[in-house]
């Protein structure tokens, strides 16, 4: 017989995990690959979702423009595997499963589009959640050029 004191599911307990990173987030860095390196500082939000889900909104800034992102991060009792959806104001969307390393999961998204312009693009992200702290990774390919803009930002409460 089942106790009752323990997690129903793996879900569960997984998103019992996830919930510890419900809170308010900041992180700033640099965006190098450019003309000359760029300030990038980002807030995130993160928040309880419906179901067995946790929401996330976070928003960066640079010099010259804003980025925004949103989402959200489940744990699929099915597939027994974390996954994330996300979708930017670049008009960057994508799905990520999450793998976890003890007590670090990470998610990649990658995704090619055409800027603007028309031109080709591969734009990257890889979120790491570790202990009491998440990082970001962003990387913008510009295909034509061959220029790659970078940035890591480590965020904490």
């Amino acid at each position: 017989m089942a106790t009752l004191s323990g997690p129903a599911s793996a879900a569960d307990a997984e998103m019992a995990y996830l919930s510890s990173y419900i809170g308010n987030w900041r992180g700033e860095s640099v965006l190098t690959g450019g003309e000359k390196p760029e300030p990038f500082r980002c807030r995130l939000t993160i928040a309880k979702g419906n179901q067995s889900k946790i929401n996330y909104a976070g928003r960066c800034t640079l010099i010259n423009m804003n980025l925004s992102v949103s989402g959200t991060i489940a744990f699929s009792d099915e597939h027994k595997r974390f996954e994330a959806a996300m979708s930017s104001n670049a008009g960057f969307s994508g799905v990520a499963v999450g793998v976890r390393q003890g007590d670090r999961i990470s998610f990649d998204l990658k995704q090619r589009q055409a800027d603007r312009g028309g031109n080709d693009v591969r734009i990257g992200s890889r979120i790491i959640l570790l202990g009491n702290s998440i990082t970001v990774d962003y990387e913008v390919e510009f295909n034509e050029s061959g220029d790659v803009l970078v940035a890591s930002v480590p965020f904490s409460k």
